[in-house]
């Protein structure tokens, strides 16, 4: 019997890493009907994250009510619990993402991580000792502080009033006070999932890279960067902490500075984070062929992108790995080099943008029972 190890990350807009998996093993059943499939759908910390470990941990989803983007907003989502309860898993989107306002209410300057700290508060009521954040999809522009206020920082303008802090109004901060910030962060191991190396400030900073896609004017792209400039100096005299430099701490909007500011978060790769957290390897040593995949495989592929890192253990044991995707790119001879034993385009020839994201479900299925049927064909 033939054991199978499928571990897609999302296909965009087509399916998402648990649909890509099934349809994975349709595929393979075709052909060995009584084949072993080990799934495990990958993430890269952005969405996706929480499913992922939700089903290759086998843990349990917790419903909660939090704040949204805009404060006057209240979001039902969901964060996940797995290893017997030890360990949560928060996507910061579920509760401050893009997808949570129509394209006309997107503004950086009102935006806040603030159900984000809601949803770390609530996973920390649950007696947790270790929280894997995704900080990927974010609408958000403001240095992680609405998330660190959630958890008990108090801001004060210049005239010591506390204020709601959000992207617009950190210029107006005058003082911080974390002394009655939530205790339990300092016995809760807390690790970012997340693929951004940005800084906070500056050119490659937060505005200005990702500012726009949220909604952000040129002029406002400079306001956000002095706003998060200011209060990453007051972060620095007040606690000590110089980070606004750190690769990383611009991810999600400075949400990154936040959680090593306040929650001394460590950053991590989303892929290698999700890789060791779902315990890849120790399935890909049991398992006769790797499948893989994503909605494009190209010469970007090697900068980190899941099917690299499934390939990457998938090398350490010597076992070949096959990976799909919608659109086959430029630039792939090098990643045979680095563990990929085949890379095989799911479309059909002269098929519409339209018909692929509509039809990946099936044509992925096709494409993994056709390559199987060439390796291996059935012994009778």
């Amino acid at each position: 019997m033939h054991t199978f190890v499928l571990a897609p990350d999302s296909f965009k807009e087509s399916m998402s890493a648990e649909q890509a998996c099934q349809a994975m093993q349709r595929g393979v059943l075709q052909v060995f009907p009584d084949a072993c499939c080990i799934a495990v759908p990958m993430a890269d910390g952005g969405e996706g994250t929480v499913e992922a470990l939700l089903r290759s941990l086998d843990g349990q989803g917790i419903t909660c009510m939090v704040t949204g983007p805009l404060v006057t907003q209240q979001v039902s989502t969901y964060f996940a619990i797995v290893d017997y309860g030890r360990t949560a898993v928060l996507e910061m989107a579920k509760a401050n993402g893009i997808h949570l306002l129509a394209a006309e209410q997107r503004n950086p300057m009102l935006t806040s991580t603030y159900g984000t700290g809601e949803m770390i508060k609530q996973a920390l009521d649950r007696g947790i000792e270790k929280i894997i954040i995704g900080l990927g999809g974010s609408v958000t522009n403001d240095g992680g502080a609405g998330m660190a206020q959630a958890l008990g920082v108090q801001f004060f303008n210049s005239t010591g009033e506390a204020i709601q802090v959000c992207g617009g109004n950190l210029d107006q901060i005058n003082q911080i006070d974390i002394s009655q910030l939530d205790a339990r962060l300092k016995n809760t191991e807390i690790l970012i999932a997340s693929d951004v190396n940005n800084p906070l400030c500056g050119p490659n900073g937060a505005s200005a890279i990702f500012g726009p896609q949220k909604g952000a004017t040129p002029e406002m792209v400079q306001q956000l960067d002095r706003n998060l400039n200011h209060y990453a100096n007051l972060v620095e005299a007040s606690l000590g902490i110089s980070i606004k430099n750190v690769a990383g701490s611009g991810a999600a909007g400075g949400l990154g500075f936040g959680l090593m500011a306040f929650a001394d978060a460590k950053l991590q790769s989303g892929v290698e984070l999700i890789i060791e957290q779902s315990r890849l390897a120790e399935k890909i040593a049991q398992a006769d062929y790797v499948l893989t995949g994503e909605g494009k495989i190209d010469s970007q592929t090697a900068l980190g992108k899941t099917p690299f890192g499934v390939a990457q253990v998938a090398q350490q044991f010597n076992k070949p790995v096959l990976a799909f995707a919608g659109l086959v790119g430029e630039g792939i001879e090098s990643l045979f080099d680095a563990g990929f034993s085949q890379i095989v385009g799911i479309n059909p020839p002269d098929c519409s943008l339209e018909e692929a994201l509509k039809n990946g479900e099936v044509n992925l299925e096709k494409a993994v029972s056709k390559t199987i049927k060439n390796i291996l064909e059935p012994r009778t």
